[in-house]
Protein backbone atom coordinates (compact mmCIF):
# COMPACT_ATOMS: atom_id res chain seq x y z
CA UNK A 1 0.00 0.00 0.00
CA UNK A 2 1.08 3.38 -0.89
CA UNK A 3 0.89 6.61 1.78
CA UNK A 4 -1.63 8.63 1.00
CA UNK A 5 -0.54 11.34 -1.22
CA UNK A 6 -2.47 14.50 -0.38
CA UNK A 7 -1.62 17.62 0.47
CA UNK A 8 -1.87 18.61 3.92
CA UNK A 9 -3.83 21.72 2.68
CA UNK A 10 -6.59 19.91 1.50
CA UNK A 11 -7.46 18.96 4.85
CA UNK A 12 -10.23 21.74 6.44
CA UNK A 13 -8.77 21.03 9.89
CA UNK A 14 -5.69 22.67 8.71
CA UNK A 15 -7.25 25.51 7.02
CA UNK A 16 -9.03 26.73 9.84
CA UNK A 17 -5.75 26.25 12.27
CA UNK A 18 -3.81 28.92 9.89
CA UNK A 19 -6.71 31.09 8.59
CA UNK A 20 -8.98 31.85 11.81
CA UNK A 21 -5.46 33.67 13.72
CA UNK A 22 -4.57 35.34 10.19
CA UNK A 23 -8.61 36.75 9.89
CA UNK A 24 -8.16 37.54 13.91
CA UNK A 25 -5.20 39.67 13.00
CA UNK A 26 -6.54 40.90 9.84
CA UNK A 27 -9.62 42.61 11.54
CA UNK A 28 -7.58 43.30 14.42
CA UNK A 29 -5.58 45.93 12.34
CA UNK A 30 -8.34 46.95 11.03
CA UNK A 31 -10.05 47.83 13.84
CA UNK A 32 -7.61 49.64 15.02
CA UNK A 33 -7.10 51.65 11.91
CA UNK A 34 -10.86 52.64 12.03
CA UNK A 35 -11.11 53.62 15.54
CA UNK A 36 -7.87 55.93 15.23
CA UNK A 37 -8.82 57.79 11.94
CA UNK A 38 -11.56 59.34 13.45
CA UNK A 39 -10.66 59.57 17.28
CA UNK A 40 -12.91 62.95 17.18
CA UNK A 41 -13.88 63.05 21.19
CA UNK A 42 -13.26 66.82 22.22
CA UNK A 43 -14.67 68.06 24.94
CA UNK A 44 -16.61 71.67 24.37
CA UNK A 45 -16.43 72.66 28.12
CA UNK A 46 -13.05 73.25 29.57
CA UNK A 47 -12.52 70.38 32.09
CA UNK A 48 -9.91 70.18 34.89
CA UNK A 49 -7.90 66.57 34.98
CA UNK A 50 -8.00 64.89 38.26
CA UNK A 51 -5.64 61.09 38.15
CA UNK A 52 -7.98 59.67 35.25
CA UNK A 53 -11.41 61.98 36.02
CA UNK A 54 -12.46 64.72 34.12
CA UNK A 55 -14.00 67.36 36.23
CA UNK A 56 -16.01 69.93 34.39
CA UNK A 57 -16.62 73.73 35.87
CA UNK A 58 -20.65 73.80 36.58
CA UNK A 59 -20.56 77.19 37.79
CA UNK A 60 -22.20 78.96 34.63
CA UNK A 61 -24.92 76.08 34.97
CA UNK A 62 -25.23 76.82 38.72
CA UNK A 63 -25.26 81.04 37.66
CA UNK A 64 -28.23 80.24 34.89
CA UNK A 65 -30.28 77.75 37.57
CA UNK A 66 -29.84 80.41 40.05
CA UNK A 67 -31.43 83.40 37.45
CA UNK A 68 -34.06 81.28 36.28
CA UNK A 69 -32.87 81.61 32.60
CA UNK A 70 -35.01 80.13 29.84
CA UNK A 71 -35.07 80.60 26.25
CA UNK A 72 -36.01 79.20 22.85
CA UNK A 73 -33.94 79.17 20.04
CA UNK A 74 -35.74 79.08 16.62
CA UNK A 75 -33.51 78.24 13.48
CA UNK A 76 -34.65 78.14 9.86
CA UNK A 77 -34.96 80.61 6.97
CA UNK A 78 -31.65 81.46 6.74
CA UNK A 79 -31.12 82.69 10.54
CA UNK A 80 -30.91 82.01 14.22
CA UNK A 81 -33.61 83.36 16.49
CA UNK A 82 -33.31 83.47 19.97
CA UNK A 83 -36.28 83.94 21.86
CA UNK A 84 -36.27 84.97 25.87
CA UNK A 85 -38.67 82.35 27.81
CA UNK A 86 -37.80 83.80 31.42
CA UNK A 87 -34.98 85.23 33.85
CA UNK A 88 -33.67 88.29 33.77
CA UNK A 89 -31.39 88.58 30.66
CA UNK A 90 -29.40 91.25 29.60
CA UNK A 91 -31.30 92.59 26.50
CA UNK A 92 -28.63 94.68 25.13
CA UNK A 93 -25.90 92.37 25.13
CA UNK A 94 -24.90 90.27 22.43
CA UNK A 95 -24.96 86.34 22.95
CA UNK A 96 -23.00 83.29 21.64
CA UNK A 97 -25.39 80.20 20.31
CA UNK A 98 -22.69 77.45 19.96
CA UNK A 99 -23.98 74.74 17.62
CA UNK A 100 -22.07 71.58 18.76
CA UNK A 101 -22.14 68.52 16.40
CA UNK A 102 -22.43 65.39 18.56
CA UNK A 103 -20.13 63.30 16.96
CA UNK A 104 -17.80 65.81 14.87
CA UNK A 105 -16.01 68.82 16.27
CA UNK A 106 -15.16 69.97 12.63
CA UNK A 107 -18.95 70.66 11.80
CA UNK A 108 -19.37 72.67 15.47
CA UNK A 109 -20.48 76.37 14.81
CA UNK A 110 -20.37 79.60 17.24
CA UNK A 111 -23.09 82.09 16.18
CA UNK A 112 -23.05 85.73 17.81
CA UNK A 113 -26.86 86.89 18.05
CA UNK A 114 -27.63 90.78 18.37
CA UNK A 115 -30.12 92.20 20.60
CA UNK A 116 -33.38 92.70 18.12
CA UNK A 117 -37.05 93.76 19.21
CA UNK A 118 -38.27 90.24 20.42
CA UNK A 119 -34.51 88.68 21.06
CA UNK A 120 -31.63 88.15 19.56
CA UNK A 121 -30.80 87.74 15.70
CA UNK A 122 -28.32 86.23 13.79
CA UNK A 123 -28.31 85.62 9.71
CA UNK A 124 -27.25 82.29 9.52
CA UNK A 125 -27.92 79.02 7.72
CA UNK A 126 -28.20 75.94 9.77
CA UNK A 127 -27.78 72.53 8.43
CA UNK A 128 -31.27 70.96 8.99
CA UNK A 129 -29.80 67.58 8.23
CA UNK A 130 -28.04 67.11 11.81
CA UNK A 131 -28.86 67.31 15.68
CA UNK A 132 -27.43 69.72 17.66
CA UNK A 133 -26.06 70.22 20.98
CA UNK A 134 -27.12 74.09 21.13
CA UNK A 135 -25.86 76.28 23.87
CA UNK A 136 -26.31 79.67 24.49
CA UNK A 137 -24.44 81.85 27.24
CA UNK A 138 -23.06 85.95 27.01
CA UNK A 139 -19.77 86.74 25.61
CA UNK A 140 -17.93 86.73 28.78
CA UNK A 141 -19.57 82.72 29.75
CA UNK A 142 -20.66 83.81 33.11
CA UNK A 143 -24.27 81.53 32.70
CA UNK A 144 -25.03 79.06 30.10
CA UNK A 145 -27.71 76.88 29.60
CA UNK A 146 -28.60 74.19 26.90
CA UNK A 147 -30.27 71.89 24.85
CA UNK A 148 -30.55 69.39 22.19
CA UNK A 149 -32.03 70.68 18.63
CA UNK A 150 -33.04 66.85 16.65
CA UNK A 151 -32.50 66.54 13.24
CA UNK A 152 -35.19 68.22 10.81
CA UNK A 153 -36.64 70.48 13.78
CA UNK A 154 -36.43 74.00 13.80
CA UNK A 155 -36.46 74.96 17.69
CA UNK A 156 -35.36 73.87 20.66
CA UNK A 157 -35.81 75.11 24.47
CA UNK A 158 -32.78 75.95 26.67
CA UNK A 159 -32.91 75.54 30.07
CA UNK A 160 -29.52 75.19 32.65
CA UNK A 161 -28.41 71.83 32.57
CA UNK A 162 -28.42 71.19 36.96
CA UNK A 163 -32.59 71.10 37.55
CA UNK A 164 -33.88 71.05 41.32
CA UNK A 165 -32.88 73.63 43.91
CA UNK A 166 -29.21 73.40 46.15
Amino acid sequence: MQPDERSKWSNPVMWLVVGLPVVSMIFGIGLVVIANRDSDDAIVDKVDRTAQMQVADLGPDARAQQMKLGAVVRVGGGAVDVLPVQGDFDRSATLRVSLVHPTHSVDDRVIDVKPGPLGWHAAFKVDAGSEWNVRLEPADGRWRIGGRLPKGQQAVALQPALSGTR
